[in-house]
């Protein structure tokens, strides 16, 4: 069965057209710039395939030549797309400066030396698809075997975008159409296979991304930008078992804001706001970056440090200097700001909730003994684990003489 090659390509332009509206519309309705960066290469990737197909054999050869100024175009937003998608500015200068390159290069260039012409087209398309690969695979937070594919397909997208025109130009005899040459059918099939998978792994991109955007929002407290309770027990589970492979303790702060309430109550809700945002900002500019820190609760934070008692006291004691002098003033009457911090340390792999109770516990006494001071828990505490096996072994102390009683008795 023979395949009409006018055919393939008008289904490839109309296929790449309407997965180019497709990505716009979507990239419009979630808000999603980079989207519409990718659906407008389709459509011009799309016009470039049907003018080179269609028109080209009845232009001067310069002419045809010119209509890549489209694909490389296009090859350029698609560079764009991908550093739009990772949330950078469009690089207006990249964009054309291909196209441009491709102009003076069936410009300069003589007619018969095909082989040249192609080969400068080829490594355009090669700087954009590695600039492409390269900002795809710039994003750090996934791992090496996740970002393989976001690396791999910018690569395609460059090189199979342009990959059966060149060929095609290359491997047709000259005096034939390109048409009659089975390169160009062979292209033609992968071009629309090509077209499909490249907007489903886009799809798969956007997805995962919008995935990890409602993960880090649920971790995330909306008002400080700190973790929440949930982000910051997952983020100190990893902490604590970090520190616990490399045999070093960890120590747990609790901060609450003294006297919160008549805060809210004199100045209103919107000021005590302020002022917890004021707190966060804070605790985390006197903090280590290695330290782990959220509002677990109202005008409750909390903070994980690798690091000893004593010196998490010290720094406790730097939050709550700095948060007494802030100096704060609302509607011209200063607001004391003063906070009282509990410090409970524990031995490798104590685990999160165990300290956060010996921290409170200190808290506690440190608002018994006036407020406004640093108080740390006076015994290390047991992990869940070594408390169950003391348990254990208690009981059984308990139980071994009585059974001995027993015995005598008999």
């Amino acid at each position: 069965m023979s395949l009409d090659i006018s055919t393939l390509y008008l289904v490839a332009t109309l296929l790449a057209a309407l997965l180019g509206g497709m990505l716009m519309f979507f990239g419009r309705k979630e808000n999603i710039p980079a989207l519409d960066w990718w659906g407008y290469a389709y459509l011009l990737g799309a016009t470039d395939v049907a003018l080179w197909a269609l028109a080209s054999p009845a232009l001067p050869e310069i002419l045809a030549q010119a209509i890549h100024l489209l694909g490389f175009i296009a090859c350029g937003m698609v560079w764009n797309a991908a550093r739009v998608f990772h949330g950078r500015k469009p690089n207006w200068p990249g964009l054309v400066v291909g196209a441009l390159a491709w102009a003076v290069t069936i410009v300069s260039v003589a007619p018969d030396a095909v082989a040249l012409r192609m080969t400068i087209g080829a490594g355009i398309v090669a700087v954009y698809a590695v600039l492409t690969a390269a900002q795809l695979g710039a994003e750090r937070r996934k791992t090496m075997q996740r970002r393989w594919p976001a690396i791999l397909v910018p690569l395609l997208h460059g090189g199979v975008l342009m990959l059966p025109i060149l060929l095609a130009d290359l491997l047709t005899p000259s005096g034939h159409a390109i048409t009659s040459n089975v390169w160009v059918t062979i292209f033609a099939v992968e071009l629309v296979l090509y077209a499909v998978g490249t907007v489903f792994v886009i799809f798969m991109l956007v997805s995962d991304r919008t995935v990890r955007a409602h993960k880090t929002a649920a971790s995330i407290d909306p008002l400080t930008g700190m973790f929440n309770r949930r982000g910051f027990a997952e983020a100190t589970a990893r902490m604590i078992e970090r520190e616990a492979v490399a045999g070093r303790p960890v120590t747990v702060m609790i901060f609450d804001i003294d006297y919160f309430k008549s805060i809210n109550d004199r100045f209103g809700h919107p000021a005590g706001d302020e002022l917890l945002k004021l707190f966060a900002t804070l605790v985390t500019n006197t903090l280590r970056i290695t330290d782990v820190c959220g509002r677990i609760g109202g005008e409750e934070f909390a903070a994980l440090l690798p690091c000893s008692m004593d010196e998490a006291v010290i720094a406790a004691e730097r939050v709550r200097e700095a948060f007494a002098t802030c100096g704060i003033v609302v509607d011209d009457a200063p607001v004391d700001t003063t906070v009282s911090i509990g410090v409970a340390g524990g031995p490798p792999r104590t685990e999160l909730d165990v300290l956060l109770a010996a921290a409170d516990t200190a808290l506690y006494q440190a608002k018994r003994s006036g407020r406004n001071r640093v108080e740390a828990a006076m015994e290390e505490p047991l992990s869940l684990e070594v408390g169950r096996r003391k348990s254990v072994a208690a009981i059984g102390q308990t139980t071994m003489p009585r059974e001995a009683g027993l015995l005598g008795a008999a």
